[in-house]
């Protein structure tokens, strides 16, 4: 051959080690606390913005994958914001008295609640001692006598009255059981019923005129008694309300000092006074049985007296700045809060004593944060903790209430007013996703921080999350970390963001690294973790998962799964795909052929036409068809018919990793030079022939390089790769050590031309000033095999004589 291949990587390039002398310390246990971020400066400028700013709907949407560190960021910077904030008030819910169905929300300085709602309960016991006592003094009694002794005089001074003017008229006013009656008197002695009915008819008339007379002037002036009446049950009132209002005004003033005249635990307990004087028969002993049956009392418990009692929603008693509430189980109840109910004779009934908080009350004057998957899986709490942010205020509704699910409601308790920062923490595809279908998103959460899924991998980031680890490794209890130990941690986070330039922000999934390395020293006994013992942890991993690809490898070597690692073949060749199982993720071979003869242009797809491929994957079928006739028919039709399929392949495929792989053996079969089978690829391909960076490049070269080891090595295999995935090699020691020894190879290909000679061991060929491909080269032979067909295509058209017959 007089041209040049390209080269194998040299083993330098698959691995980006770290140097542990470059660590900031040689055990962990040495090292200085870290007292910043490592990484996400977007996401940390954008946290800081959020909280600082105060304006309306500047709440927090902090999106990221899981293990980013988003969550504790969060937190860190919650907490330090709140501290520089004062104490939200209290609030309580109180009886309304004038409207009990719509208890009153009671704000009151931060950390009184409980002490208010504490001396309430001590005045109404005083008061339940002080009111009896003082309607049980001589003074009470003998002011009470004196009313009703009046009230006795003026009914005796009226009876005596007619009592005279009836014996003037020889009439006789007695008293009986059924009342006041009348009879007539006869030489001084009231005569009976049976001598009246002896009397002359006349003499009766005569005696019952008089009496009718005098029975209608009795009855018009005891018209006037049930006034008296009223005149008697006012002024006991007034003496009631004196007589508490003394006994009551110096324990309610006493208490009412605490609080400035205008606030609005004063003018509760105005009311509470006024209500106790209207209501002062409530503390007064009851002679009523039923009142006194033990049942009744335990199924009203305060009876009465509830209605006194503060029902302490929120107290700060015992924090310091502002309030940081992460809410876990984010269902609409507890948010906004809910109304319970207790059983009382088979019925359930309920008052404003059974109002309980939500996390938007717990969390107000301060920062409430949710995971936003966790929120919007819950009926209405999405909807009603929008309403609350839009409207500024808490209203607690059963759910459903807002969508007319309930038609009555046995309370209505007032909205308590809401300033609260509220943070979600969620995926990106929930961010995107709200951002588009919900216009209320935008206008309530105007911040969004954004956390990064890698960060450079640069001195100061490696300083930084070497700190890291170390403080990893102390709040968690762990053994002290080697330097040796946290640069193979490093290593394995640059494996995760799949860029040897580059760290992972993961930090969930370093954590559990280090605590598995720390059960390895365990098991070696060793007092300090060190690299090894992180590279067991790292096979202990792969261990668990790797049933699934081993069963595949084992198909394979048996040759149940066709995979050819050694020979030439022509149209044939080994692509090299993804597979997840759960978290796993392993590179899988699989075979890919064509087949090819004269046609009019058709590039079919076998998976698609069996609707078996993903649209990703038709795309880069369709480019291979744009590159084949850009290249060689540019002045003819492309005369070709040529299938495309992966072989012993039963799901679904998608992608474009393996668009250069299909095109290669597109070229092998049009050439019909044979492909080494020894050689696996992995690569997308442009229209002009470019070849494009993929993903998952690390674990599709260890499928490979796991069946071609147990196969036995040769020295003839390897793999090739973009060259734009350079940059993202991080492979197993093992492969490293097979390719620094020659058994293995990694070629970095940048164009269809380089990995089609390597393939080949043919050169690729150029175009000639006069269109003309390099001799012998393999893209000489695809013209001329595609001249040869376009020929006979015209002599096909044209019926073999040069003419074109008529269809």
């Amino acid at each position: 051959m007089t041209f040049a291949p390209v080269a194998p990587l040299a083993a330098e390039h698959l691995y980006h080690v770290v140097d542990p002398a470059l660590l900031p310390y040689q055990r962990s246990d040495q090292a200085e606390a870290i007292t910043h971020p490592v990484g996400q400066s977007r996401a940390v400028e954008a946290v800081r913005f959020g909280l600082g700013m105060t304006g309306e709907g500047y709440n927090l949407f902090c999106m990221g994958p899981e293990g980013t560190g988003k969550a504790s960021l969060v937190r860190s910077f919650v907490t330090a914001a709140a501290a520089q904030r004062s104490q939200p008030e209290d609030w309580c819910y109180v009886h309304n008295f004038t409207t009990p169905e719509k208890p009153r929300a009671l704000a009151l300085p931060a950390g009184t609640a409980r002490a208010f709602a504490k001396a309430m309960d001590c005045l109404i016991e005083e008061l339940r001692h002080a009111i009896p006592t003082a309607f049980d003094s001589d003074q009470y009694r003998a002011r009470r006598r004196a009313i009703e002794d009046e009230f006795k005089a003026r009914q005796e001074a009226l009876i005596d009255a007619h009592r005279d003017t009836a014996k003037g008229r020889d009439i006789a006013l007695m008293r009986t059981p059924m009342g006041l009656a009348l009879a007539p008197i006869h030489e001084g002695e009231v005569v009976s019923a049976d001598d009246f009915a002896n009397l002359p008819e006349e003499q009766q008339a005569e005696w019952k005129a008089r009496m009718q007379g005098l029975q209608d002037e009795l009855e018009n002036a005891l018209r006037q008694v049930p006034r008296w009446e009223r005149e008697k049950r006012e002024q006991v009132r007034t003496l009631n309300k004196e007589t508490a209002d003394a006994a009551v005004s110096h324990l309610i003033d006493d208490l009412q000092q605490d609080y400035d005249s205008a606030s609005p635990a004063a003018a509760y307990l105005r009311a509470v006074h006024d209500d106790v004087l209207e209501n002062v028969g409530a503390f007064l002993p009851d002679g009523d049985d039923d009142k006194n049956n033990p049942m009744l009392k335990a199924a009203n418990e305060d009876g009465p007296f509830r209605r006194y009692k503060i029902n302490v929603l929120v107290s700060h008693d015992d924090s310091t700045g502002a309030p940081v509430i992460e809410e876990d189980h984010p269902i609409q109840p507890n948010l906004v809060g809910r109304i319970e109910h207790r059983q009382q004779f088979g019925a359930l009934v309920t008052d404003f004593n059974l109002i309980r908080a939500g996390a938007l009350h717990r969390a107000n004057g301060g920062f409430l944060i949710l995971e936003a998957r966790k929120l919007l899986t819950q009926p209405f709490a999405w909807d009603d903790l929008k309403r609350a942010l839009r409207k500024r205020e808490i209203t607690i509704e059963a759910p459903g209430s807002s969508w007319g699910m309930w038609s009555t409601q046995a309370l209505e308790p007032e909205a308590i007013p809401l300033d609260v920062k509220v943070i979600l923490l969620g995926e990106p595809s929930l961010f995107y996703l709200l951002s588009e279908m919900d216009a209320d998103f935008r206008e309530l959460f105007k911040v969004v921080a954004d956390f990064d899924v890698d960060m450079p991998r640069e001195q100061q980031t490696l300083h930084d999350l070497a700190l890291l680890l170390a403080d990893m490794a102390r709040r968690k209890n762990l053994r002290p970390l080697g330097a040796d130990a946290v640069a193979r941690v490093i290593e394995y986070s640059s494996r995760l963001s799949e860029d040897r330039e580059k760290l992972s922000t993961n930090m969930g999934e370093l954590a559990d690294l280090l605590r598995e390395g720390d059960y390895m020293a365990a098991q070696a006994g060793a007092s300090l973790v060190s690299a090894e013992h992180i590279r067991a942890a790292i096979r202990g991993r792969e261990r668990r998962a790797d049933r699934i690809p081993l069963a595949m490898q084992e198909e394979m070597e048996h040759h149940t799964i066709r995979i050819v690692t050694d020979g030439d073949a022509i149209g044939e060749i080994n692509g090299l795909a993804i597979l997840e199982a759960g978290p796993t993720i392993f590179g899988k071979p699989s075979r890919i052929s064509t087949r090819v003869r004269m046609g009019r242009g058709e590039l079919i797809d076998i998976e698609r036409e069996a609707e078996l491929s993903g649209p990703l994957h038709s795309k880069g079928v369709m480019i291979l068809s744009s590159f084949l006739a850009s290249r060689f028919a540019e002045d003819q039709p492309l005369p070709i018919h040529a299938t495309i399929v992966f072989e012993q392949s039963y799901g679904m495929i998608d992608g474009d990793s393996a668009s250069s792989t299909e095109l290669y053996a597109l070229m092998s079969a049009l050439s019909g030079m044979p492909i080494r089978q020894s050689l696996a690829v992995t690569g997308s391909v442009d229209q002009f022939g470019r070849i494009q960076a993929i993903g998952g490049v690390n674990e599709k070269i260890e499928g490979f390089f796991d069946l071609c080891q147990a196969r036995g090595l040769t020295g003839q295999q390897g793999v090739l790769i973009p060259a734009s995935n350079v940059r993202h090699l991080m492979l197993r020691e093992d492969i490293v050590a097979a390719c620094g020894k020659g058994l293995f190879h990694i070629y970095p290909v940048e164009t269809i031309d380089q990995g089609i000679e390597l393939l080949t061991g043919v050169e690729a060929g150029t175009l000639s000033a006069s269109g003309e491909w390099t001799l012998g080269s393999i893209n000489r032979a695809i013209a001329a095999k595609l001249s040869l067909w376009a020929r006979k295509q015209r002599e096909l058209d044209a019926g073999g004589d040069g003419r074109r017959r008529d269809k």
